[in-house]
Formats: C-alpha cells, sequence, structure tokens
C-alpha cells in the first residue's frame, strides 16, 4: 500500500524553520520547495496497486532520498544517517527535525520496485519531463556522444579464484551436485573458500593445479544428475562452464583429449573477470591504462551540459562498442544535428546511418595504421574508386577487385615486379613480394572524413569549442567517488546510470535558473 506524508511532521517542520539555514540555489533548498510537484503521488501509483496492507514509506520521499543519494556517492546507510543528522537532507525529503527517517533497507526495495515497474527509469523521466517544459533545449541542434568506463564494484578473480567460486556455486545451487562433488572432485575442499596452500611461486605447482580444478569441473559439469534447473542453477553451471574453458588450453604434448591441461598465453575475447558479477568486463582504455567494470554510454547537449540520454553496458564486446550503442542514444531525437564525438563513434557503418538521416557530423576519424612505422598510410594512396584503380606514392598503379560499391571490401595489388627495387618500399612495406592495399566499406566517406577534420578551419574550430564541455559532463558523472558502480549487474546499474543523470541535470536545471511559477516549469537566469 503506498504511504502518504503525514498532516503533521514528526516535531518542527524544518523548511519552515530553518530555511535560512538550507543554502539557496541547491539540490536541498529546491527539492524542499518543489518536491512534490516533481515528484508527484500519481508518478508512483502503479507500483503500489494493493490498497491493503501497511502503508510504505511515501514514495516522494524515497525519490527525494534517491536522488541525493546518487548526487552524493553515498551508500544506503550513509544516506540515511544523513537524513536523520542533516537539516538539509531533512528539509528535501519532507522530514520533521525529530523524524528518524527509515531503515536503509527501503532504498533497495524501493529501487527494486522501481526496476521491476513498467516505467523503470520514471525519475529520469521526469527531470527529462522538466527539461522539455523549460524549453531550454529548443535551438540547440548539437548532440555529444562519449562513453567512461565505470569499475565494477567487486574485485577481479584470477583463474584459480573463478574456478573454486563458481565450483562452490554450482554445488550450493544445483541440487544433487553436492553428492557429485564429494565423489569425484579431489583438487581442493570446496568447503573453503580461500585458495589451496600451495608454493605459488613454483610454476609446476601452478600448472598442476589448475590441471586439478579443471578436470574437477568437467567432472562435476558431466556427472551431474540429469534434471530441469532453475534460473540461479542454470546461471551457476553456466559460469562453470565458461571460466572452466575461457583461461585454459591443453598442456604442452597434450591434444585436448587426455584432461592435461595448463593457463591459457592468451586472454579469452570477452573473458568474464567475476563470478560475482559475471556482466563485468577487462577493457584497455590506451596501452597502459585497462580497467574492469561497466561502461556508460551518454549523449549530451554540450552548451547547457544536460544529459538528453544515457545506458550502461558491459565494457567488452563488439554489441557494446560506442558506435554500436550510438544510435539508442539518439532514437529520440527529431530534429537534425550535429554529432560530435571522438574516434570511438568513427565507424564506417555509423557514419553512413547518421548521414543518411541527414544529421551533420563533426566525429573526430580514427587514425590509420601503417605497415611499417612512420611510413605510408592509406591517405598517401591515391584513390579513384569509381574508376577502380589505386595508385601508390611511387607512381605505380593497379586495378581495385571487385565491382564498385560502397558496401563492398575491396583490394589493390601491388606485384614483386612493381615493388622490387622501389626506392620508397622501406616506408610502403615490409613484405617480401608486393603490397595489398585493402579498401573497408564506405571507403570514400570515410577518406572523405579525414580529409576534412585535417584542413576545413571551421571543422576543427567547432570541434575544439564544444569538446571541454563534453568532457567536464564525464568528469561530474565519475566525480564524487561514482567511477565505481555501487551495485552488481548491468540491470541494476542501468538504473543507477539513469538516477546518476537524473540528479546531475536536476542540479545542472538549477544553476541555470530552474523554478515553477504559476504552474509552469521555467528558467528565469541569474543576472546578478
Amino acid at each position: 500500500m503506498m504511504g502518504r506524508p503525514p498532516r503533521e511532521p514528526v516535531g518542527p517542520d524544518v523548511w519552515s524553520t530553518c530555511r535560512a539555514l538550507i543554502p539557496a540555489g541547491s539540490v536541498f533548498a529546491f527539492l524542499a520547495e518543489h518536491r512534490e510537484v516533481l515528484f508527484p503521488e500519481a508518478m508512483f501509483a502503479d507500483m503500489y496497486p494493493s490498497s491493503d496492507g501497511r502503508p510504505s514509506v511515501p514514495p516522494g520521499e524515497l525519490a527525494c532520498a534517491v536522488v541525493l543519494q546518487t548526487l552524493h556517492g553515498l551508500s544506503d546507510i550513509e544516506t540515511v544517517q544523513e537524513m536523520r543528522c542533516d537539516l538539509r537532507w531533512k528539509a528535501a525529503c519532507g522530514l520533521g527535525l525529530h523524524d528518524m527517517a527509515f531503515h536503509s533497507s527501503l532504498l533497495a526495495y524501493f529501487r527494486r520496485r522501481l526496476a521491476r515497474s513498467r516505467r523503470p527509469d520514471r525519475i529520469f523521466d521526469a527531470v527529462r519531463e522538466v527539461v522539455a517544459a523549460t524549453g531550454v533545449l529548443k535551438g540547440r541542434h548539437r548532440r555529444a556522444l562519449d562513453s567512461a568506463v565505470l569499475d565494477d564494484a567487486v574485485a577481479t578473480q584470477d583463474t584459480v579464484t573463478q574456478l573454486i567460486a563458481a565450483v562452490r556455486r554450482v554445488i550450493r545451487e544445483v541440487p544433487g551436485a553436492d553428492t557429485v562433488a564429494a565423489a569425484c572432485c579431489r583438487a581442493h575442499d570446496y568447503a573453503d573458500p580461500g585458495k589451496p596452500k600451495i608454493a605459488w611461486n613454483d610454476e609446476q605447482a601452478r600448472s598442476m593445479l589448475v590441471d586439478a580444478l579443471v578436470t574437477d569441473a568437467l567432472r562435476l559439469l558431466g556427472h551431474l544428475p540429469e534434471q530441469n534447473l532453475g534460473p540461479k542453477a542454470a546461471d551457476a553451471v553456466g559460469i562453470l562452464a565458461l571460466v572452466a574453458g575461457q583461461d585454459v588450453e591443453p598442456a604442452d604434448g597434450s591434444d585436448g583429449t587426455d584432461g592435461r591441461w595448463r593457463i591459457a598465453r592468451r586472454t579469452a575475447p570477452d573473458r568474464v573477470v567475476s563470478t560475482v558479477d559475471p556482466e563485468a568486463r577487462h577493457i584497455h582504455k590506451t596501452r597502459s591504462h585497462h580497467q574492469d567494470g561497466f561502461k556508460a554510454h551518454l549523449a549530451i547537449e554540450p552548451e547547457t551540459g544536460l544529459i538528453t540520454a544515457v545506458t550502461l553496458r558491459p565494457a567488452g564486446g563488439s554489441e557494446h562498442h560506442e558506435a554500436t550503442v550510438a544510435p539508442e542514444l539518439l532514437a529520440e531525437e527529431t530534429s537534425l544535428l550535429q554529432i560530435l564525438a571522438d574516434s570511438a563513434y568513427s565507424s564506417a557503418d555509423l557514419r553512413a546511418r547518421l548521414t543518411a538521416a541527414g544529421h551533420r557530423l563533426f566525429i573526430k576519424p580514427g587514425p590509420l595504421k601503417t605497415a611499417v612505422p612512420g611510413g605510408f598510410t592509406l591517405d598517401d594512396f591515391r584513390i579513384d574508386t569509381a574508376a577502380g584503380t589505386v595508385t601508390c606514392p611511387a607512381g605505380h598503379t593497379t586495378d581495385l577487385t571487385a565491382p564498385a560499391g560502397q558496401h563492398q571490401q575491396r583490394k589493390a595489388v601491388f606485384t614483386a615486379e612493381q615493388c622490387t627495387g622501389c626506392p620508397l618500399r622501406s616506408r610502403c612495406s615490409t613484405a617480401k613480394s608486393g603490397r595489398i592495399v585493402t579498401l573497408r566499406p564506405h571507403h570514400d566517406q570515410q577518406a572523405a572524413a579525414r580529409h576534412q577534420a585535417a584542413t576545413d578551419p571551421d571543422w576543427q574550430a567547432t570541434y575544439r569549442r564544444w569538446r571541454p564541455p563534453v568532457e567536464r559532463v564525464i568528469a561530474w558523472l565519475v566525480a564524487r567517488g561514482n567511477r565505481r558502480l555501487p551495485c552488481h549487474g548491468s540491470i541494476n546499474g542501468e538504473r543507477w546510470i539513469h538516477h546518476r543523470a537524473a540528479a546531475l541535470n536536476l542540479r545542472r536545471l538549477i544553476n541555470l535558473g530552474l523554478d515553477h511559477r504559476h504552474g509552469t516549469w521555467t528558467i528565469i537566469p541569474n543576472t546578478s
């Protein structure tokens, strides 16, 4: 049953008696004054369909707590502590001076209700409706796309830890697995969550342990009783099968059929880094900087600093790449835009799609690779896709294979006869024979984008003008300890990132002069 605010607060009303102590223009003062308009009771009615039972904490109060919690990067316990002890929080949430708030577990319960409802992102949508009502984005036709890697809430696990944790989970979740493990598994006492005691500096001992753990995992999977598994049991079996294979390979001298294994001398694509949060992924932001976790994708109006769309995805995998997610961020845009983005969004498919939609692109092209360090790039060749010819820097010309077409990969083969003795060979290729030049789909469009970015001063000025505001919004997103997600999994993370974006947007609107007058949201710029 949905709760409603009490007719009389518990103790003196904080906003009425202590208004002068609440910083004017803050999110606290704004929520204290406009809380019921921003989060009206009807907004949450579908989450409490029954009129029976004990009344809940008023959802408007919980919504305010969630906004302030994500804005300040606090845990549930810390949030409730602030509501009990801080006059600003009491005023914002409508509490009386002597109100002890609620138990911290109610915040988790409220978020679960939101996640399971028909509109799980209604808090973000409510702030977005305020943005639309103010008209602050009217006439602003720029959208910047960017992403930020957020650390996972759990520690990355090594191969041994993952195997032990996955076996323990199967034993715990799958009926009959404990009996199978007792009969088949010998590498470790799986009642102990810790690592086995071996000489970890001994490579042979480590190899023998990995071999034994993988053997245990395969025996356990192979001898589980035939039965229909529930969601938790099925997930446990799937994770064990995954971690038993992702980090190992047949040992030296093994063909993979004799059951001898070692840690693989490579990293598996889309590798699971933790059995506690199987959706977290490993990502290299640069050659020297890598993280484990998820990636927040944002669409930003750079002049106002407002986030117009946001989503959270695992950090790795082509289906979660920036260029793949970008159309989703722009799906609700109805006008032609200037799209600003860095080279992560420079894929040919995305350029073609956005260009076909009529948008003007300020997307930084990705760097071209060279066959020889410091040597020639693709743009050093004269390429005529209409005529089907390619001319190398030395003046040799050859034909493109395959019929003309923007959607086909084509090749130009320079023969050994053309390349042997060429004075530019050392800057062109290390191949013993000739060189193959590969043209990917939409080559002309990509080449034109690279030329424009390198030579058009207006393009360069626009990109430089709006890039810093985008970086500032990303800095806001990860500030106050929010570089690390406070929850597990992409579903919970998706709700958190929407709440974080809602809180940041609300704070930004307030700084721009947000007010509610005569039943309408409006922006009144501060002229002082």
